[in-house]
Order: C-alpha cells, then sequence, then structure tokens
C-alpha cells in the first residue's frame, strides 16, 4: 500500500485506530483444505490495525463436506500459531487477543447449504467457531430465497434453522438473502440480526445492495449492518474511501452509528475468484457487474476510510461504534458459552 492508504503514526485516524477495538466482520481466504500458502497474509489485517476478523469458510453451493473440511484446516493452522492468532469462541477471546497483541479469528458461513437437511449441524458448526450463518448465496435453497433470483420467501425448515441458531447463540445473518425472506426472518427473530456485508440500494441499486426499510428493519432487531468493500456493490467499481465512507454515512444517517459496521469482504485470491465466477455462473450472472472484474477495499485502506469519516466531522465515540464496537455488543447479547 502507498501512504495514501496508510495515515501517519502521528495522525489522528491512526490514533483512534490504535484506541479503539477494530473489527473486520467478513474476509474471505481461499477455500482449498490442503493449501494453506495465503494464510500467512492474514497478518495484513493486524500491521493495518485490526484486532479481530471473521472469516468465510464456505459459501453458495458448497456442502458439508466442505466447510468441515475448512475448518479443520484453518484451526489447525491458527492454533499451532498461538503467539500471533486467538480463536474466538467468546467475547472475551476478542479482549483478550487485543491486549496481546494477537489477531482475533472467527468464522462464518455464506449459506444454509453449510447444512443441508440437517439442522443439528448448526451446533457443529457453533462448536467450531463459527459465530455467523447467512441463510442463501444469491439463489434460494432449502431455507428460503436469494436476492438475484426471484424469492419465495422463509421456509419452514429456515424457521427451523432460524430457532436453531438462536438456542446456540449463532448470529442470524441475512446478506446475499432475498429481500422477502429477509424480512420473514426478521418477523421471526427473537434476536438482533445483522446484514453483515450488504452496501445501500439507494446509493447505488444492485440486487446484492438493501433499500433503507431492509436497514431500518435490521437496526429495529437491535441488529448492525455492515459495510462491504466490493467495488460493484459500491458503486461503478469504485474503492475509493470516500465511496466506501459514502455507505457507511448513508446507514447511519438512517438508523444511528449503534447500527452501522465494517466487513470488508476483501478477497486473498483473486486467481481463486475468477474460477468460481467461470464455474458458477448462475450465482454470478452477467449484467449484475461481475464482468466488470474484482475491485476490493483492502485492509490497509480502513485508516484512510476513518480519516475520510474524521473529516466529515464523525466523532470518536461514534467511530469506535463502527470499528467494532457494535459488533462487540452483538457478541455480548448473541453468542452463547
Amino acid at each position: 500500500m502507498d501512504s495514501k492508504t496508510t495515515p501517519a503514526l502521528d495522525s489522528p485516524a491512526a490514533a483512534l485506530l490504535r484506541d479503539s477495538l477494530v473489527w473486520d466482520h467478513h474476509t474471505c481466504l481461499p477455500l482449498r483444505p490442503n493449501d494453506l500458502s495465503f494464510l500467512p497474509q492474514l497478518a495484513r489485517h493486524k500491521a493495518a490495525g485490526f484486532d479481530a476478523v471473521t472469516v468465510n469458510v464456505g459459501f453458495g453451493d458448497m456442502g458439508p463436506e466442505t466447510h468441515l473440511r475448512m475448518l479443520a484446516a484453518l484451526r489447525h493452522w491458527l492454533k499451532a500459531r498461538p503467539a500471533e492468532y486467538l480463536l474466538t469462541e467468546s467475547a472475551d477471546d476478542i479482549e483478550r487477543a487485543r491486549a496481546s497483541g494477537r489477531l482475533a479469528v472467527g468464522f462464518d458461513i455464506e449459506g444454509a447449504n453449510a447444512i443441508g437437511d440437517q439442522a443439528s449441524l448448526v451446533e457443529l458448526y457453533y462448536d467450531l467457531g463459527v459465530r455467523w450463518m447467512l441463510l442463501a448465496y444469491n439463489q434460494g435453497n432449502r431455507v428460503g430465497g436469494g436476492c438475484q433470483e426471484e424469492d419465495g420467501g422463509l421456509t419452514v425448515f429456515g424457521r427451523q434453522v432460524i430457532g436453531e441458531m438462536e438456542r446456540v447463540g449463532m448470529q442470524l445473518c441475512l446478506s446475499h438473502t432475498g429481500h422477502r425472506t429477509a424480512r420473514e426472518a426478521m418477523a421471526v427473530a427473537t434476536r438482533p440480526v445483522i446484514f453483515s456485508h450488504s452496501n445501500c440500494a439507494a446509493l447505488h441499486p444492485h440486487p446484492r445492495n438493501i433499500p433503507d426499510a431492509l436497514i431500518r428493519a435490521c437496526a429495529a432487531t437491535g441488529g448492525v449492518v455492515g459495510i462491504n468493500g466490493v467495488g460493484i456493490f459500491l458503486g461503478h467499481n469504485d474503492t475509493s474511501s470516500e465511496t466506501f465512507a459514502r455507505h457507511v454515512d448513508h446507514a447511519v444517517q438512517l438508523v444511528g452509528p449503534a447500527h452501522v459496521s465494517i466487513a470488508l469482504d476483501y478477497v486473498f485470491d483473486l486467481a481463486e475468484l475468477e474460477e468460481y465466477s467461470k464455474t458458477m455462473r448462475h450465482t454470478f450472472p452477467a449484467g449484475l457487474g461481475y464482468e466488470l472484474g474484482p475491485r476490493f477495499v483492502p485492509p490497509e485502506q480502513i485508516g484512510e476510510i476513518v480519516a475520510t469519516l474524521q473529516a466529515w466531522g464523525y466523532a470518536d465515540q461514534d467511530l469506535k461504534a463502527i470499528l467494532g464496537g457494535n459488533l462487540m455488543r452483538l457478541a455480548r447479547t448473541v453468542w452463547k458459552p
């Protein structure tokens, strides 16, 4: 990264990052359990000022075996490096990691295909460190509809899955999920929900972005909307800090700083993503911007984003909430020992 995206050590942005819990709620490492060569790049998050990161372990059509193998590989690699990383099992683990200069790493799942037709797998994933799961990844499945197709709504099995997630303490995520299914899921849920990485449709219309009504509905549950750094969802494949900050600001103006967070959705291995785009055309169809090529806000840009929001008059207290405080509140509210 050049000096533009790395604030000076004595800048207000750098000082705020050092004084805050900073949590990237969604990032994407390669999903190859026998090739862990990319994992040392996780250190980029720590070097950029992050204290915690939530890592994807599977998405879309991938079934239970793929998710479980990826979890085994990641857990094994992380536990072999206790001086650098701490597996996230509780909110206190994140505080411990920050106090000891380590990066706290937890896991997420993008789509309920990970459980197939077996809701009891939710508890197993939770025991292995998965702290949120979204219902559908662009296309529908057994639990409900996706955001890039006609959405038939939440199914009976979907209601059962939400109940099981709440029982074990797993956060319900509605990113990538059809809007009807999302509304029906929020009507069923008794705990705060999240759109872990969903941008504002009012700023850039795209099926993956969510309208103001869903942002308000999420906040009404006590939940949080995480802004992602994917160029085609930010708009016109623009990954500038100002464009990212506009999405943050739009959500804050709607529901307040207590209901907004950061989830960059940064993809470490672009070659793997390009391959997925070819082999999963139903998930990444033409005409929705995917053909523009992947562009992402990298972890190193967080300082410039903070500086942009500071220049717009954001108070330190509000920025601390957005950077990680809101996610910590949810962890203490939803997660169970």
